[in-house]
């Protein structure tokens, strides 16, 4: 029985507070007044905390429209805003331009949710099955939609298909055979680009010589351990993406291999789908081609779903736990991190308990798991083996080679697109921490749940009970894990460190490494909040001492992991009678979790051991205190790879046979020595080919650079009052960068409300409450809306022209001066080492402005001081000029300026307003 909707509906802006009721009547209305109505009675909006961080109201809850639109249609895309929303149900704006004023948003949000609701009883309703027991299951949990929903929700005649019987089993495939011996035609390769270009598309030289340079990775390779390797920079507007897909899925038909194409961000991710759609336009043919990999730990985890539904969440997280099921139901792929999950779900619930449904700490039972034959990771994994083009990134590649379970399946073909970021993935990929948060995860993996701990947690006892109860060597070796794990860190344990009373090896150890770190600081950063370091280097006797006692506890912890290696190792080699073929699979995935763990002891031993002995030239050492807000927030010792492409070439590119590298500033400032060495290529006996393709655009039309030289540095409120004016000069459009969160939140703070009342919404990553993707999808939307971030906006975001207009960065993107920039300084050429990493960060970020022959517009640089030897990061033909910020918002109102580019290497020659 249905019934009209009787709740009013509230929306905040930084530009006021309107309120509308049932009849449509809409008023402006004050906080307290917002704050009462909504503690009072059900009130309708639009992204809950959002909303309550506007009226600072954090407790603020009430019907969201989100939470609706997520049950009536899980897995469907909308942009989180009224015009998102407006969009994607079919609801007209009254203005011309689709712009839904404050004054109108109430009402909107009452039609909205008029039109779900509605939704409901459509017999044609694709996301039906499931729907009636979700809706009885979320009224259990106290879903304040639920009954409004179960009102206009028909109960079915027959039982519902819950999500675990909806989900299709994989099946096993018999392995792939190794690829034919196939050398690519040219001719061949220029058709397939054609095809994938389509008929009448423009013919872009660029991108034909790149779809050839990139089909050389395929040649046969004349050496084991001397792969074919390209690196390739092609300026963005190249087509490149649909230049190494055209050899990539013309030899994987022709030799029957896959080839793997890694990314460093999610955008290209997405893009890479749908131009692989291209070459595989049948869904069917599509879905077998063409797979996405990613870590574990962005897959949805059923079997902790399951707990999670059956009493492992309570309150807020048990209704996430709920609608995240009904996602499951309706998912392509099950991921939950870039995948079809709307990226603003788990925000909605301000303490996110998503990271919990996914198995973020190694604990899959594999086939002793119930869901096994459903898994969303087993499957995809399965399908990657039998899949021509496998779509994943840098981690994941490293992670595979270096932790790999099956050989026969190992890449031999990979096109690491985004190729400059190769460098940072290895090196957090093979860095390793001894650190109190690292110590915990690992005493919590070995012990499982203590005192009254919930969750599906499971110790190494639990997940091997039957290897124990069969095998009584592997028994013994697991009891001995547990007691021997007793010894790292528990719950507490920063507390106890900081108070001068730690517990046990580990914790005395950390006591010792914050004393030593607070004591020999030079940074002056300790009351101000910021994490502490200090090098390793002539440690004092307290640290000795403890350094030696834990080296002692965590052997006592390898030795025993290290037999039950042995011990399940041996079940695989000669398998007893019980081992069917879903415990050998149990046992095959224990052996790679415990692989994993003991190498990270091993590693923790290493780094103990050089604390007291003579230094490793290949790594850099030293000690932190990680601190946020003046609070420690975790302690320990930090190992990196000097240079960490040194792993990467032994275990990624050596085994290969072909391997190109390619991004639209792989030379990341530098030359191309500097891009063999970002690369890995300068490890290999064999000498990468190079090729280079300049960007198509007309940067002299399109793009001019301001260098904004009267913002005087620290001084917070002009650099508030620059941002508002150039954003305003621009009519939003804007993405503004910066080096510090500090900065980005008071100029945030400052200038917010200002912009809104002039119809210009500003949105910030690290303040609003809502996860960058999604903030970049809202940015993307709306043409007069500006976002402003840090460094995971700089690079691989893709926003047309109509909305970024302008980029703003607050200052010459200087190297932080830490102890391992300090080292790779030294060791890879002082200054110019730095240069580098600066023209990297600038190309990357004006890369943001142009990405199409249609865009136009500005890129500031707020800074007095910009040497011009930094210049040369940005594209040739560029115009530079020095101007004040008062030039800099009249060139940016009245369009580009038609100046001539001049590039000078003195910097005294340059005046101010004239062009550079």
């Amino acid at each position: 029985m249905q019934s009209p909707l009787t709740f009013p509906a509230l929306h905040a802006s930084h530009a006021g507070i309107w309120m509308a009721t049932p009849d449509g009547q809409v008023r402006t209305v004050g906080k307290g007044e917002a704050v009462g109505r909504a503690a009072e009675t059900p009130i309708v909006m639009l992204n809950a905390p959002l909303v309550a961080q506007r009226l600072g109201y954090a407790e603020l809850s009430g019907l969201d429209v989100l939470e609706l639109f997520a049950f009536v249609h899980p897995a469907r895309f909308v942009v989180p805003t009224a015009k998102g929303l407006a969009t994607v149900l079919g609801i007209k704006a009254d203005a011309e331009d689709g712009v839904w004023s404050d004054q109108k948003v109430p009402h909107l949000l009452l039609t909205a949710t008029e039109k779900l609701l509605a939704t409901l009883a459509d017999p044609a309703w694709p996301e039906r099955e499931g729907a009636w027991d979700s809706a009885q299951a979320l009224m259990r949990v106290r879903w304040p939609w639920a009954n409004i929903v179960l009102r206009h929700l028909a109960k079915p005649e027959k039982p519902e298909r819950w999500l675990f019987a909806r989900l299709p089993e994989w099946e096993e495939a018999a392995p792939r055979t190794p690829p034919r011996v196939v050398t690519l035609n040219p001719d061949a390769v220029q058709a397939q680009l054609a095809s994938l270009v389509g008929n009448g598309a423009e013919t872009r030289q660029g991108q034909r010589d790149f779809a050839q340079a990139a089909a050389r990775i395929f040649a046969p390779r004349a050496r084991k351990g001397e792969p074919n390797m390209v690196l390739a920079e092609a300026g963005t507007g190249i087509g490149k993406t649909l230049g190494y897909l055209a050899p990539a899925s013309l030899w994987a038909r022709n030799a029957d291999g896959a080839v793997w194409i890694s990314t460093f961000t999610k955008a290209l991710q997405r893009q890479l789908v749908r131009e692989a759609r291209r070459i595989y336009p049948d869904p069917e043919s599509f879905k077998q081609k063409v797979v996405v990999r990613k870590g574990r730990e962005n897959y949805l985890c059923l079997l902790n779903l399951e707990d999670a539904l059956q009493g492992g969440f309570a309150g807020r997280a048990a209704t996430l736990a709920h609608l995240v099921a009904r996602w499951a139901a309706y998912s392509s792929d099950g991921d939950m991190i870039g995948g079809d999950l709307p990226g603003w779900l788990p925000t909605l619930f301000r303490r996110n308990g998503s990271t919990a449904l996914t198995d973020r700490r190694g604990e899959c039972i594999y086939a002793g798991c119930p869901h096994y034959k459903k898994c969303f990771i087993e499957r995809a994994a399965r399908a990657s083996v039998q899949a021509d083009i496998v779509i994943a990134n840098h981690a994941l590649m490293m992670v595979n080679a270096a932790r790999g379970r099956d050989e026969v399946s190992r890449p031999t073909r990979i096109i690491f697109d985004e190729g400059h970021h190769l460098f940072d993935a290895a090196d957090s990929m093979f860095a390793a921490a001894l650190t109190g948060q690292e110590t915990v995860e690992m005493r919590r993996w070995v012990i499982g749940p203590e005192g009254k701990a919930r969750g599906r947690r499971r110790g190494l006892a639990a997940r091997l009970a039957d290897v124990a109860s069969y095998d009584e060597e592997g028994g013994l070796a697991i009891e001995m894990a547990r007691i021997a794990a007793e010894a790292l860190p528990g719950d507490g344990w920063l507390g106890r460190v900081a108070e001068g009373v730690p517990s046990g090896p580990v914790e005395r150890l950390l006591h010792a490494i914050r004393t030593m770190v607070f004591a020999r600081d030079e940074s002056n950063l300790a009351e101000s909040g910021y994490g502490l370091e200090t090098e390793l280097a002539d440690p004092p006797p307290a640290v000795v001492d403890a350094v030696a006692d834990t080296q002692v506890a965590l052997e006592t912890l390898a030795r025993p992991l290290t037999l039950l290696g042995a011990r399940l190792e041996s079940m695989i080699t000669d398998p007893p009678d019980w081992l069917d073929g879903g415990a050998r699979a149990r046992v095959e995935g224990a052996m790679a979790s415990l692989g994993w763990r003991i190498d990270t002891v091993r590693a923790w031993i290493s780094m103990l051991a050089r604390a007291v002995g003579p230094v490793d030239a290949d790594f850099v050492d030293w000690l932190a205190i990680d601190r946020f807000e003046g609070r420690d927030m975790d302690i320990g010792m930090h190992r990196h790879w000097l240079d960490p492409m040194k792993p990467v070439a032994e275990i990624v590119l050596k085994p290969s046979h072909g391997v190109l590298a390619t991004s639209a500033t792989l030379r990341s400032g530098g030359d191309w020595a500097n891009a063999e060495a970002r690369t890995g290529a300068v490890h290999l006996d064999h000498a990468a080919e190079h090729f280079s393709a300049t960007s198509p655009f007309d940067y002299a039309a399109q793009a001019e650079v301001l260098i904004v030289t009267d913002i005087k540095r620290g001084d917070m409120a002009a650099l508030a009052g620059a941002y508002a004016a150039l954003i305003g000069a621009s009519g939003g459009g804007a993405l503004g960068l910066f080096t510090a969160i500090r900065r980005l939140r008071s100029t945030y703070a400052r200038i917010a409300d200002r912009l809104a009342r002039d119809g210009l919404p500003l949105y910030a990553q690290h303040i609003d409450p809502i996860d960058t993707g999604t903030l970049v999808d809202i940015f993307r939307d709306d043409p007069h809306a500006s976002l402003l971030g840090t460094d995971a906006l700089r690079d691989g975001v893709d926003v047309p022209g109509a909305s970024l207009r302008l980029v703003v960065m607050e200052q010459v993107p200087w190297p932080r001066p830490d102890i391992l920039h300090r080292a790779r300084r030294l060791s890879y050429g002082g200054t110019d080492y730095d240069d580098r990493i600066i023209r990297a960060k600038l190309a990357q970020a004006f890369g943001r402005l142009i990405r199409s022959a249609g865009d136009k517009g500005h890129f500031v640089l707020l800074s007095s001081a910009v040497p011009s030897r930094l210049l040369t990061a940005f594209p040739a033909g560029t115009s530079i000029r020095r101007v004040t910020l008062e030039q800099a918002v009249a060139a940016i109102k009245s369009g580009l300026s038609p100046v001539t580019n001049i590039r000078q290497d003195d910097a005294n020659t340059l005046q101010e307003g004239n062009p550079i």
